[in-house]
């Protein structure tokens, strides 16, 4: 059976690494959509705009289905690689993690960048709650009024979340499955009597 649950973080944190007059300030977010990743980026962009570099790297799915690093201006596979190489090591995905380079003068070389990359990253992810959660999805159910009691037996006997309903002459209401049980809940949704559609949304 596919796995229906990963590992994030809880909340924000954040990290520091010092090397030669060099400051790594990192910062580790859960983030569950690309959009928020653009929004977190430009805002860390514009509170460091005098940094050096602004290095990244994220990871979106079970099996980092979609990710990204970003060296920044940094020498290739110094920086970017060396977070994301954090965020696999740590089994954790949903996250983004930033490190801001503010210079200090000296250059550290190849070898002296991963390993600064690495350990800001590190620091950030050392400092943060470690939650695990269930890959879920929306179903969004209309049904006739006549078929509430039966759905709402199946509801509570399946402990689903309503996250919200409309309940009138033609109802409506949308709940969370996680996604090993969502064809067999689907499926005996379908059946009810009174039920007029059963899908799958998008929050």
């Amino acid at each position: 059976m596919i796995p229906d649950t990963f590992q994030t973080i809880a909340q924000p944190s954040e990290g520091l690494y010092k090397e030669k007059g060099s400051r790594f300030i990192s910062f580790a977010f859960p983030v569950n959509r690309e959009e928020d990743i653009k929004i977190i980026l430009s805002e860390i962009r514009k509170e460091h705009f005098s940094a050096r570099h602004c290095c990244y790297a994220w990871s979106l799915g079970l099996d980092h289905e979609r990710y990204r690093v970003n060296d920044d201006g940094e020498p290739s596979g110094t920086a970017g690689r060396p977070i994301f190489g954090q965020i696999q090591s740590g089994k954790l995905t949903n996250l983004l993690v930033v490190v801001v380079r503010y210079f200090g003068g000296t250059l550290l070389g190849v070898s002296g960048l991963i390993q600064a990359y690495r350990q800001a990253a590190g620091d950030a992810l050392a400092n943060a709650e470690i939650l695990t959660k269930t890959v879920e999805h929306l179903l969004e159910i209309a049904f006739e009024y006549q078929a509430m009691n039966t759905l709402m037996q199946l509801i509570k006997e399946d402990q689903l979340e309503i996250v919200s309903s409309r309940l009138d002459l033609q109802c409506l209401i949308r709940i969370k499955v996680r996604s090993t049980r969502l064809e067999s809940v689907e499926s005996r949704i379908k059946n009810i009597a009174g039920i007029l559609d059963c899908r799958m949304v998008q929050e």
